[in-house]
C-alpha cells in the first residue's frame, strides 16, 4: 500500500500530559463559565424571554466532546495510533462543532453586550473577510477540501512529528468545522447566509468527499500516513462511518434550524446575505440588551 508504513508516530511530545492538560481544563472551565455568566445576564435583562435551556447543554455537551478529545487518554492513544488520531478528528472537527454552534454563541454575545460593544461585534462580522468565510463554499473548502493535502502528501507525518503540529491540527479541526457548521446550520444570524438548496448541495459534496477519502485511505490509494496498515483500514472505518454520523445530524440541524422567510405580498425581498435582526425589546433598547434573531 503507497505510502504505509508498519511502524507507529515518532517524535515530539504528547499532548495531554499533565502540565497541558491543566491548561486545558482550565480553558474549558473558563468558556463555560463565560458562557454561563452570559446567560445569566441575559435572563436578568430580559427575563420574558430568556434563554433556551437546550443551548446551553449543547454548549456544555461540546466541551465534554473537547475534553474527551484532548485529555488522556485518547490524547496519548492519538499520539501514538492512528486510530485514536482519527477519533480525535471526528470529536474535535465535526461533533463538537456541531454542539458548539447550535449553542448559539453568537446571539448570546450579541444579547449580553452594550450595544455600542454589540454594534462593534455586528460591523466585524460584517466585514468583507468575515462575509468570504461564511459562504457554505469557503467553509467546505476548509474543512473537507484540506483533508487531500493533510492525508495524501505527508502533511499529516510531519504534523504528527511535533507538539506544535498536532496543536495546530487541531485548531484547524475546530476552526473549519465550526464555520462548515455555521454555514450549514448555524443558528446564530450571518451576513452571507446561502439559501438551503446551496447549503443542501455544499453538505451532499461533503458527504461524498468524505466518503471517498475514506475509501482511498482503505484501500491505500495514493495515501501518505506513517502508521500500520490495520490503524489506517480502522482509521479510515471510523472516519467513513462516524463521518456519515455527523453528518447526518448536521442535516437534522438544517432542517430544523431553517425558517422559511415570509413577507407579505408585493413587498421586495431582501438582498442575498442580508443580516436579520430582530428590533430589540422596550427594555433591551431602554439600556443593556441586543437581540439578534
Amino acid at each position: 500500500m503507497d505510502g504505509m508504513h508498519h511502524h507507529g508516530h515518532s517524535g515530539g511530545g504528547v499532548p495531554g500530559t499533565a502540565p497541558t492538560g491543566l491548561v486545558l481544563v482550565l480553558v474549558l472551565v473558563a468558556v463555560a463559565g463565560g458562557y454561563l455568566a452570559a446567560v445569566h445576564r441575559v435572563r436578568r435583562r430580559n427575563p420574558a424571554r430568556g434563554w433556551q435551556t437546550r443551548r446551553t447543554v449543547l454548549l456544555f455537551t461540546a466541551l465534554a466532546l473537547l475534553a474527551v478529545a484532548l485529555l488522556p487518554p485518547l490524547a496519548r492513544a492519538a499520539h501514538a495510533d492512528f486510530r485514536g488520531h482519527m477519533a480525535q478528528h471526528l470529536l474535535i472537527g465535526m461533533y463538537a462543532p456541531l454542539a458548539l454552534v447550535l449553542a448559539a454563541p453568537g446571539t448570546l454575545l450579541l444579547r449580553a453586550l452594550s450595544p455600542p460593544h454589540a454594534r462593534r461585534i455586528t460591523a466585524l462580522l460584517h466585514s468583507r473577510a468575515a462575509r468570504i468565510l461564511a459562504r457554505p463554499s469557503v467553509a467546505l473548502t476548509l474543512s473537507t477540501g484540506t483533508l487531500v493535502p493533510l492525508y495524501f502528501t505527508g502533511l499529516y507525518n510531519t504534523a504528527a512529528a511535533h507538539p506544535a503540529g498536532h496543536w495546530l491540527l487541531h485548531a484547524h479541526f475546530l476552526a473549519s468545522g465550526c464555520l462548515f457548521v455555521h454555514a450549514i446550520a448555524g443558528p446564530d444570524p450571518s451576513p452571507a447566509r446561502s439559501d438551503v438548496r446551496g447549503r443542501l448541495v455544499c453538505l451532499g459534496i461533503a458527504i461524498a468527499a468524505h466518503a471517498l477519502i475514506a475509501q482511498a485511505m482503505y484501500g491505500g490509494f495514493y495515501t501518505d500516513i506513517h502508521a500500520p496498515v490495520d490503524q489506517v483500514q480502522q482509521g479510515a472505518e471510523i472516519m467513513y462511518y462516524g463521518g456519515d454520523i455527523a453528518e447526518l445530524l448536521l442535516a437534522g440541524a438544517l432542517v430544523t434550524t431553517w425558517r422559511p422567510r415570509r413577507r407579505r405580498p408585493g413587498t421586495p425581498a431582501p438582498p442575498p446575505g442580508r443580516w436579520r435582526a430582530s428590533p430589540p425589546t422596550p427594555h433591551e433598547a431602554a439600556g443593556s440588551g441586543h437581540a439578534v434573531a
